[in-house]
């Protein structure tokens, strides 16, 4: 699933590529891909066609593209979500996975292709912030579409209280990898990036969070900072076709990666093998040496 890197790859490429253009038509292909649109389909159309695109927002994993002070076009790619600008409104029409396709004013299209139909486009009312700083990465504006006011703010957020983050962190009784994929503690942060962070930081991802000192908490929120932020000049992560930016390119962080995905191969820190752990239906990648498993469930 996309994290931080990607979705920003993806804000940054609709912010040079459509705003100030405004939606003149709008084709749902298929019904299931605006069904958190509260009105169904044919308001979803009604409620985009006419309207310009004023700013690409981000928030941790959403994004979404304002149309006014009141109103923003939500995406979630879950899984395979793929937004992608066509230069014509022709390219890309019988894509087997376009899912709603918008056609612009000037000719081209924003297309929302998903293979795996995880994903959702909706039109949202904006809240406002209850700390009044902006809602996200690409606006001033401080606001928030509905859905995502739960999400915390992402350590890529210049109004992140990173202080108050590691107080709250310590504050926790679980592990600290669940911790990190908390999207109501911090955003942004998935399976991927937390195994790196965790990794360049020594920490187990069962280590208890009420266990980290300051300066531990610190550390792995430092590390997930840093390699998201690496991750983000190479266009995020890719394993495959389906995670891509605007332009259909993918991300080339995966041959950066240390530990995950990595089970059985060297550390290359210590030349440890890494090892492969069950967690919450998917997998943790640790280093046994670097990083030590607490023993009986606490440090």
């Amino acid at each position: 699933m996309p994290e931080l890197p990607e979705v920003e790859t993806v804000r940054d490429g609709l912010a040079r590529h459509v705003l100030g253009r405004t939606v003149a038509h709008v084709e749902v292909r298929r019904d299931y891909s605006v069904r958190r649109h509260e009105g169904g389909p044919l308001d979803f159309v009604g409620r985009l066609t006419g309207r310009a695109f004023e700013a690409a927002v981000r928030r941790g994993k959403f994004c979404w593209l304002l149309l006014g002070d009141d109103e923003a076009l939500l995406a979630h790619l879950a899984m395979s979500g793929q937004l992608l600008v066509r230069a014509s409104a022709d390219d890309g029409r019988d894509h087997p996975h376009l899912r709603v396709r918008m056609v612009l004013d000037d000719g081209g299209a924003l297309d929302f292709v998903d293979q795996r139909t995880f994903g959702h486009l909706s039109v949202q009312e904006l809240v406002a912030t209850p700390d009044g700083l902006p809602g996200g990465a690409g606006s001033s504006l401080a606001a928030v579409p509905g859905p995502v006011a739960h999400i915390a703010r992402d350590l890529l957020d210049p109004a992140l209280d990173v202080e108050a983050l590691v107080a709250a962190l310590r504050a926790r009784r679980t592990g600290v990898k669940r911790a990190l994929l908390d999207q109501t503690l911090v955003s942004g942060i998935g399976n991927i990036y937390a195994d790196e962070s965790l990794w360049r930081a020594r920490l187990h991802f069962a280590r208890p969070t009420d266990t980290l000192t300051r300066p531990e908490a610190r550390r792995v929120l430092a590390a997930a900072h840093e390699v998201m932020s690496e991750a983000l000049v190479q266009g995020g992560t890719s394993f495959d076709a389906l995670y891509v930016n605007v332009n259909g390119a993918s991300g080339y962080f995966d041959r950066s990666l240390s530990v995950y995905g990595q089970a059985g191969r060297p550390c290359p820190r210590c030349g440890t093998p890494v090892r492969r752990d069950e967690f919450m239906n998917r997998s943790s990648y640790t280093c046994p040496r670097c990083q030590p498993r607490p023993r009986n469930g606490r440090w």
